[in-house]
């Protein structure tokens, strides 16, 4: 691994933290936490089962289903029945849930617009293309046989 390769690394994990603090302090500005607005963004698509809900975000099912209780207690959520699988409800959006969510987004597109006003498109569609590489090439590495 180049030093170049290992900066990069670095760079990318601060990023992320510091994105995961600004996430924070955005929900909180709308009485939210950041997991919260994860699990209700994962499902305003459509609704889903709590196992779908954890391996579309990445953490584990245990976490997603405390989560999603604590939504389902706001009343931000609900759960319905699963034609497919009666043991596993789907976890659906609420009207006060998609206006939570509605606020959310509104309020994240705006800090995003003064964050990254100094960087110009070109950069950013540069950089996005090369952390999709990156991503392309982490997929294959972990679905390499003896990898998982």
């Amino acid at each position: 691994m180049s030093d170049e390769t290992a900066l990069l690394i670095a760079d990318v994990l601060e990023a992320a933290g510091a994105l995961r603090r600004l996430g924070e302090e955005t929900a909180s500005a709308e009485g939210l936490t950041q997991a919260r607005w994860q699990v209700l963004s994962v499902v305003s698509e459509e609704p889903l089962t709590i196992p779908r809900a954890a391996r579309r975000l990445g953490v584990s099912r245990q976490n997603v289903q405390r989560v999603a209780n604590d939504l389902v207690s706001l009343g931000l959520a609900a759960y319905r029945d699963n034609p497919d699988h009666r043991g596993s409800p789907l976890l659906t959006m609420t009207p006060p849930g998609e206006q939570a969510l509605a606020r959310l987004t509104d309020r994240a597109t705006k800090m995003h617009r003064t964050l990254f006003v100094a960087i110009p498109d070109e950069e950013i569609r540069a950089t996005r293309a090369s952390l999709r590489r990156l991503l392309t090439e982490l997929d294959r590495h972990e679905g390499a046989p003896g990898k998982r």
